[in-house]
C-alpha cells in the first residue's frame, strides 16, 4: 500500500503543476484576447477587453487556490503524515470533478485511501 500512496502523491503533484501552469498561462491568453478585442473599433470593445483581463486574473487566483492544497496533500502523503490521509480523501473527492483524468485519479485515490492497510500505514507512521 505504501507504493500506492506514493503513486497517488505523484498524481497530486501532477495535478498541482497543471493547475499552476493554467494559473500562469490563462491570464496571458485572456489578456492577449482582451487586447485584440480592445483594438477593434466596436463601441463596447474596451469594456469587453477589460472584462477578459479581469476574468483571467480571477481565474488565475482560483487555480492557485486549488493547486496549493493538492501540493500540500502530496507532501503529506510522501511523508506519510496522519493528517494527509484525511486530506487525501478530500482532495480525491475534489479531483472527481476534473473530468476525465481527475475523475480516474479521484477514484484511485479513494480506493487506495479507504483500504484498511493504508489506514494502518498512516496510524503507524510517526507524527
Amino acid at each position: 500500500m505504501a507504493t500506492h500512496v506514493k503513486v497517488l502523491a505523484s498524481f497530486f503533484v501532477v495535478i498541482a503543476i497543471l493547475l499552476l501552469a493554467g494559473a500562469f498561462f490563462l491570464p496571458l491568453i485572456l489578456g492577449l484576447v482582451g487586447t485584440l478585442v480592445s483594438s477593434s473599433n466596436e463601441p463596447d470593445a474596451a469594456t469587453v477587453g477589460a472584462f477578459l483581463g479581469l476574468t483571467g486574473a480571477v481565474l488565475s487566483a482560483v487555480l492557485v487556490c486549488l493547486a496549493l492544497p493538492f501540493g500540500i496533500c502530496a507532501y503529506g502523503l510522501f511523508k506519510v503524515r496522519p493528517w494527509a490521509r484525511i486530506m487525501g480523501i478530500i482532495m480525491s473527492a475534489i479531483a472527481l470533478t476534473q473530468v476525465p483524468f481527475g475523475t480516474l485519479i479521484g477514484i484511485y485515490g479513494l480506493i487506495v485511501l479507504f483500504q484498511k492497510k493504508t489506514e494502518e500505514l498512516f496510524v503507524a507512521s510517526p507524527a
